[in-house]
């Protein structure tokens, strides 16, 4: 009888994605074994040292089309040893990203992930932890940012390869598109390269590369220092542009060196572990480089764009030209005990220069709440700091029964703004935490303290117009746009503390024609994430996490610019319900689209149509910066039915659509689950197009015995609470040996808040059945392992094992080989030629340019369809056509 494999299993949380969504607490580590005997012998280092693992290659290949980012990241690792070690691989991914796809090649055979419905794959931790389970913390974090580790057993004098792709759409902030690459790879890499490709609809106008960041600051800024070692090379079209990274040791040790330099107020806990072997404890071991950071923005010329893709569409809307519309901001600010310290010196400092970016025509309100809730006015600054020259209202256990009196808001002119920063100078922490009367007072503000205000206030000077000043005042009044900036570092403690009921009664208030947007920061670890975001998402804004650092006041300042200027309000995209397919197109209105900021609608064309003809309505302000008008435009777009590779309008649609639908969901008081629930519908999507997202799995599978568990089989749990989530902190157990087969991590928020995190698991080695989905089988079979290269899913026909596409009219077959070694061309490997290849992977002119089956070629496993199709040759051998590119040399058999 065959040793049996012990059980694995992996459980990695990661964040509910949006696109401003929480980040996660800590990493967390669970695994289970059975103790019984592993087929792969435990190391005794007792004997004498292991020649420690290397890392020798990490490659990284972003492909960005449409701001749509698909990265593939691609480490080796090699065993110079003749025992086996097992190794640890770590990767720090981007908060907002999917990840798509995770493959393995261990001894020359691949192991591929796919996904699963969540509940399905949790049933393998049940069975883990009737077993017996060890836990253990990574106190690691990033901005934004979430973990994923995997662990393997690597055999004597082999390599390992973990290959990682993830999806993210990038957001515009402030006028730029940021595309983040953290290189933690926790050693310095012989060969680490990193390459961004570009390609975009309209001509790239501006295109950065900062030094290497931290993961931990703001959005680099022109005065940002660049990236000398960068190469950037632009299209002949200025609508492509490819960067490239390429960091020596010498380099890679200098950005250390800044990295560790910049966070040495960091405790030791809060250090990035990266890659690492059990037997390498020196000083490369924690070996962070930083963040590769591309930005980039598009020409505006045409401030709205539809493009059309295989029966798929998207809708991008960025205005750049309109007049921004007047504004009523409340600032509600936490004051309570726990803001004490640097917190409370960071939110005055932001508030100063927040007050500073006020524009002429805005009219403001600072509300500040710890148990009692306060709403400053301006002649405080003239006087004395004292309770009796402010205006208190204290909503302990009840709300007072007659109308409270509201003091008027005030015009944004020098002369309040400067008064306005004196009192906010004077604010002190101390009490608890009235949240649901802050947010009360606030509501109470916009609704009728601007009425207040209009029936007694003119207008500022730079604002007057050729009519009376009670007319202007009463059509500025009904004209401002609301907007409620909350701010809070804890859970309420005072007055009402129920979140639900907090959440509903805030909502059904902030209701009619002067409706606010609320957007809430949180600020710290301590603040209720979850119950911020869905107050936000209820009505009409967002949650946005503040870090507890030296750069506090940095943060909120540059969250308050991406929400301070508002061009379009009420925005509606309305399409022809003929011209689309019903219940495809993801969000179609929008509260307001502000300055920097840009908007994208994602749908399914209906069959047959030719033509594409939607309306897009709202208000913008007016030129003379008083009032608002109606905003209407109504673009056309012919449809082709032609395939564009390098348009991934579909992914694009999967991705939205899915994100939108976790929105809805979070935001939802009703969590009934059926077949039309946001739930169901963004499962069934996450699934079909293989998303790693809070409601699927990844898990991967390593067939090597047939008595082990069977991820299918395996009986559910009736009390998922208390068994599933409940975290086990402590040492594995002296009997445990240490495992060796795989398991993932990333980070844990909270196991109570499970239902917005995802979990992924590894489930202990079985043979692939008839039951597993095809792509999720070894290619021991074959040395082929054409399953890594995704691109080639669109060109194959699988009938006859071969590559099917046209050139120039021209239908090109080309044979894929399944022998053992991949084919080489009769004669040996000849340069490439004009004739057979327009251009070449890996391209190095000094190097030349060989043409080779595609297998052979490292650099073909991150290219696009599009670019095959631009640089195929043919390998002729024995009368046969095979699958070629034109390959430079230096990337010619590098694959394992």
């Amino acid at each position: 009888m065959k040793p049996r494999w012990p059980m694995i299993v992996l459980c990695i949380s990661v964040l509910a994605a949006s696109t401003y969504s929480y980040p996660t607490k800590d990493e967390y580590v669970v695994f289970a074994d059975n103790n019984q005997k592993s087929t792969v012998p435990i190391v005794d280092t007792t004997e004498r040292p292991l020649a420690p693992v290397k890392m020798t290659d990490m490659r990284v290949r972003s492909e960005v089309a449409l701001r749509y980012a698909r990265t593939l990241v691609v480490t080796r690792v090699h065993n110079p040893d003749k025992r086996a070690q097992e190794v640890t691989y770590r990767m720090l991914l981007p908060e907002t990203a999917f990840i798509s796809g995770f493959t393995m090649i261990l001894s020359g055979k691949s192991y591929k992930a796919y996904v699963k419905e969540k509940e399905e794959a949790k049933q393998i931790y049940t069975q883990a932890v009737s077993q017996g389970i060890g836990a253990a913390h990574i106190a690691t974090k990033a901005r934004d940012s979430n973990h994923f580790t995997v662990s393997v057993n690597v055999e004597g004098n082999t390599t390992a390869e973990f290959e990682m792709r993830y999806e993210e759409f990038l957001v515009r902030r402030n006028g730029l598109y940021n595309h983040a690459i953290n290189l933690h790879p926790g050693a310095f890499v012989p060969k680490m390269e990193v390459v961004v490709h570009i390609k975009e609809s309209q001509k790239i106008t501006t295109l950065r590369v900062p030094e290497l960041r931290t993961g931990n600051e703001v959005d680099a800024t022109e005065k940002d220092p660049q990236n000398k070692i960068a190469a950037i090379q632009r299209g002949t079209n200025e609508r492509e542009a490819t960067i490239t990274f390429t960091p020596d040791i010498k380099e890679q040790r200098r950005l250390a060196a800044i990295y560790v330099d910049k966070t040495k107020e960091k405790s030791s806990s809060e250090k990035y572990i990266g890659y690492s072997s059990d037997e390498e404890e020196d000083d490369d071991d924690n070996t962070v480089l930083g963040q590769f950071v591309v930005q980039y923005d598009v020409d505006r010329t045409d401030n709205n764009e539809i493009l059309v893709n295989d029966g798929y569409f998207v809708h991008l809307l960025a205005p750049t030209s309109l007049t921004p519309l007047s504004k009523y901001v409340v600032f509600v600010l936490d004051t309570s005990g726990s803001m004490m310290g640097r917190k409370i010196v960071q939110l005055r400092n932001a508030m100063e220069a927040i007050l500073s970016d006020l524009k002429p025509n805005d009219y403001f309100s600072i509300v500040e709440f710890n148990s009692d809730v306060k709403v400053h006015e301006l002649k405080e600054a003239d006087e004395e700091p004292s309770p009796t020259n402010s205006h208190y209202y204290s909503y302990f256990e009840s709300r007072p029964s007659t109308p409270v009196t509201l003091v008027p808001s005030s015009p944004a002119t020098a002369q309040n703004i400067a008064k306005a920063k004196v009192i906010v100078s004077r604010l002190n922490a101390s009490g608890g935490t009235n949240i649901f009367s802050a947010l009360d007072v606030a509501l109470n503000l916009v609704q009728k303290g601007a009425q207040k205000k209009n029936e007694t206030e003119p207008l500022p000077k730079a604002a007057a117009v050729a009519v009376t000043s009670t007319e202007a005042t009463q059509k500025k009044g009904k004209e401002l746009e609301p907007i409620i900036i909350f701010l809070t570092d804890g859970d309420p403690t005072v007055g009402e503390t129920n979140t639900a009921r907090i959440i509903t009664s805030i909502t059904e208030k902030n209701s009619g024609e002067k409706r606010a947007a609320l957007y809430s920061l949180a600020f710290g670890e301590d603040a209720d994430r979850t119950f911020l975001r869905k107050v936000s998402l209820r009505n009409e804004g967002f949650m946005r996490h503040i870090y507890e650092a030296a750069d506090a006041a940095l943060q909120l300042h540059d969250f308050y610019r991406q929400v301070s200027s508002p061009l379009l309000s009420h925005v509606q995209f309305l399409y022809p319900s003929k011209q689309i397919k019903e219940g495809s197109v993801s969000k179609t209105q929008f509260r307001t689209i502000n300055a920097g900021s840009e908007v994208a609608i994602v749908g399914q064309i209906a069959d047959d149509v030719t033509e594409l003809t939607p309306e897009v309505s709202g208000f913008c302000g007016n030129d003379d910066g008083v009032g608002r008008k109606r905003y209407q435009i109504s673009p056309k777009v012919t449809v082709s039915r032609n395939k564009d590779e390098s348009l991934p309008l579909e992914r694009l649609w999967a991705y939205l659509t899915i994100k939108q639908l976790l929105d809805k969901r979070d935001a939802d008081d009703d969590q009934s689950i059926d077949e039309n629930s946001p739930e169901k519908k963004a499962l069934a999507i996450a699934l079909k197009y293989e998303f790693v997202t809070p409601l699927t799995s990844l898990v991967v599978v390593k067939p090597e015995q047939t008595n082990a568990v069977d991820v299918e089989s395996v009986d559910k749990t009736s009390d998922d609470s208390s068994i599933a989530y409940q975290p086990i902190v402590g040492p594995r157990p002296p009997s445990a040996p240490r495992p060796n087969n795989a398991y993932l991590t990333s980070n844990f928020a909270s196991f109570a808040s499970s239902a917005l995190l995802p979990d992924f698991y590894i489930s202990s080695p079985r043979p692939i059945t008839a039951k597993q989905p095809a792509y999720a089988t070894t290619t021991a079979q074959s040395s082929d392992n054409i399953e890594l290269y995704e691109w080639t899913e669109s060109l194959l026909n699988p009938t006859n094992n071969s590559l099917v596409f046209n050139d120039d009219g021209t239908e090109v077959i080309l044979e894929l080989s399944s022998d053992v070694d991949p084919p080489k061309a009769d004669g040996g490997d000849g340069e490439c030629s004009n004739s057979t290849s327009t251009s070449s992977v890996g391209a190095n002119e000094n190097a030349g340019n060989v043409c080779v089956y595609l297998t052979r070629c490292y650099t073909a496993r991150s290219i696009t369809a599009d670019d095959y199709q631009k640089s195929y040759c043919i390998v002729n051998n024995n009368n046969n056509r095979y699958a070629g590119i034109c390959c430079a040399r230096s990337e010619v058999d590098k694959n394992p």
